[in-house]
């Protein structure tokens, strides 16, 4: 059947039988599909909510190590305490402590940044699935909901202030991410 009788037919190819771009060779066929059908998982994998909090933990836990290693080096400590802490340490002693106690903040703070945004991320993520949208609501909720599962233990009141103060932290951070920038032409 010639579809140049029939201009806005569309052509129906059999499975695995579509024609292939023009830099691929039939013996090729079956390496370009292969390779087509994991570009596509790969893809679909990469859009799911758990990949994007897994992502959002991992970066989040290096951020955090990295706030804690800055803030140990401006972190103010009585040097009369230390020195009686340290007594009697070699200076390698006293310098693996010290790293020793900057890895523990690290670890502490990775821990706990990346705990939030994986939260955050995974919140964000089924909100926006669930609304099909792409909007300010998104974040404020999702902040509302994480804040408000951080400070659950600390009872009702501060559940819903933590809501309130973790939403508006969210919102204005993706307005400020959201804006316009300038054209300087």
């Amino acid at each position: 059947m010639s579809f140049a009788k029939y201009p806005g037919a569309v052509p129906l190819y059999p499975p695995d039988k579509e024609p292939l771009p023009q830099w691929v060779r039939e013996d090729e066929r079956d390496a370009f599909l292969q390779q087509q059908k994991f570009e596509k998982i790969a893809a679909n994998a990469q859009e799911s909510c758990l990949f994007k909090s897994g992502l959002a933990g991992a970066m989040g836990f290096g951020l955090g190590a990295f706030f804690s290693m800055m803030s140990a080096s401006f972190a103010y400590e009585d040097p009369l305490i230390r020195a009686k802490r340290e007594e009697g340490l070699g200076r390698v002693q006293k310098t693996s402590a010290l790293f020793k106690e900057m890895g523990q903040g690290m670890w502490r703070s990775g821990k706990s940044f990346g705990r939030i945004g994986a939260m955050y991320s995974l919140v964000e993520c089924i909100i926006e699935s669930y609304r099909a949208k792409n909007d300010m609501t998104n974040p404020i909720a999702a902040g509302f909901v994480t804040g408000a599962i951080l400070a659950r233990n600390s009872g009702p009141q501060a559940a819903v202030g933590g809501g309130f103060a973790f939403a508006a932290f969210s919102g204005a951070i993706d307005l400020f991410m959201r804006r316009e920038t300038p054209d300087d032409d």
